[in-house]
């Protein structure tokens, strides 16, 4: 990249013990007409041969910026990034997915089209281990106040935000940067964050190919009502006044996930100890026939 360019993009890869796939998300990346994309690798004290992978293309490519730190986590690595990256935008591309071709064209035109946007959300295709491919369409966001966007968000769940084909406003991760607190759902604070802060633009062309895997975090099973309630008070310690009444109603909906959760692992003590807490913090949330379903199933098998 010519000093004369400045990025308009930046690429950040957090990276862990990736080294077999980080080429597929390098050179997802570092196309020939991305002049105006830096990239930056973000190595999270990895212990696998990736600063040997990275070596080669950090000498071959003058956009691609490697930075290394003690192992602090996917939250800590991206904020590392986001500090130092120079682009007004950045797309923060898990090292084991991939954009696809034409992808940053796309967000370069999408930038120009909508200016005051906080994110751009992209289609995606999503990558089965068993090999199946599936196109998902990101969902339209109205024009909505802070409180209607957080309730769709956090409760209904209809509207839907993901790493690697979204694009986002620099200044605005700078502003509520990610927890590092968390390994686990340390991107809901961020994201609820964003989608009150500023326009959100969708476009149905796909950006990313995203590989989907077992998440170890998703069933580590150690404190995790500890981190629901620490993925509660971040989320709305970044939100406005007019979004604190849905709190409660949230606070529910992590007990029902974790009541499935339990249930689903046999646990039938704990998960009834979670129904029990999301029914007393939101009976509304807790009669959803999905939960109240399996609450009923759950209690008439424990009848004597």
């Amino acid at each position: 990249m010519t000093q004369s360019i400045e990025p308009l993009i930046s690429v950040i890869i957090p990276n862990y013990n990736y080294a077999h796939l980080l080429p597929r998300a390098l050179d997802s990346a570092l196309t020939p007409a991305a002049a105006d994309v830096e990239v930056i690798v973000v190595d999270d004290g990895s212990t696998d041969n990736s600063l040997a992978v990275l070596a080669p293309y950090v000498a071959r490519h003058p956009q691609l910026l490697l930075l290394r730190q003690a192992n602090a986590g996917a939250a800590a690595a991206r904020n590392h990034g986001i500090r130092v990256a120079r682009a007004p935008y950045a797309l923060l591309l898990d090292a084991d997915d991939e954009l696809l071709p034409g992808a940053l064209a796309k967000l370069r035109v999408l930038v120009a089209r909508y200016p005051a946007a906080g994110m751009i959300l992209g289609a995606q295709i999503s990558v089965y281990a068993d090999g199946r491919q599936r196109l998902r369409l990101p969902t339209a966001v109205p024009v909505a106040s802070p409180r209607q966007l957080a309730e769709r968000f956090l409760l209904r769940k209809d509207i839907s935000v993901s790493h690697s084909c979204s694009l986002f406003r620099r200044d605005l991760l700078l502003q509520r940067p990610y927890p590092e607190n968390l390994r686990g759902g340390e991107d809901l604070p961020v994201f609820a964050y964003l989608l009150v802060s500023a326009p959100v633009a969708v476009t149905a062309e796909p950006l990313a190919r995203i590989h989907k895997h077992a998440d170890s975090l998703r069933h580590d099973r150690q404190h995790e009502e500890e981190r629901a309630a620490t993925i509660v008070e971040e989320v709305f310690a970044g939100l406005p006044a007019e979004c604190q009444s849905l709190r409660g109603s949230y606070t529910a909906r992590r007990y029902l996930s974790l009541f499935r959760k339990t249930l689903l692992a046999g646990d039938k003590s704990a998960a009834k100890r979670f129904y029990g807490c999301a029914w007393r913090l939101s009976p509304l949330q807790a009669l959803r026939w999905r939960y109240l379903s399996k609450a009923l199933r759950l209690l008439a098998g424990s009848r004597p």
